[in-house]
C-alpha cells in the first residue's frame, strides 16, 4: 500500500497542473500578505510620524479619525482572508481534485 501512495505521490509531483497550482497559490498569499503589511505598516507609521491626521475629530466629536481606520485595518484582515479562503475553496481545490484524479489512473 505504502509503494502505491509514494506511486501517487511522485505523479502528483510531476504533474505540469500541480507546478501551476503550486505557482498560482503561493503568487496569491504573497500578493495579500504584502497587501496586509503594508495596510497595517501604513497605519502604524502613521500613528508614529504623523499623529496630527488620526488625532482629527471626526464630526467634531469624541471619535477621531483613527478610530474608523482603526476598525479598518482589522477588516482589512477579515476581507483579504475571505478572498484567499473563496480562491482556495474554489480554484485551488478542483485543481487539486483534477490532478489527483488524473494521478491515480
Amino acid at each position: 500500500m505504502a509503494m502505491d501512495q509514494g506511486a501517487l505521490v511522485e505523479r502528483v509531483k510531476h504533474d505540469p497542473q500541480f507546478h501551476e497550482l503550486v505557482r498560482k497559490r503561493s503568487r496569491l498569499a504573497w500578493t495579500l500578505t504584502a497587501l496586509m503589511i503594508a495596510i497595517y505598516f501604513g497605519f502604524v507609521l502613521t500613528v508614529a510620524f504623523h499623529k496630527e491626521i488620526f488625532a482629527q475629530s471626526l464630526f467634531g466629536g469624541v471619535m477621531t479619525v483613527g478610530i474608523p481606520v482603526g476598525i479598518g485595518v482589522i477588516l482589512a484582515a477579515f476581507v483579504l482572508t475571505g478572498l484567499y479562503v473563496a480562491r482556495a475553496n474554489t480554484t485551488f481545490d478542483d485543481m487539486t481534485h483534477e490532478i489527483i484524479e488524473r494521478a491515480g489512473k
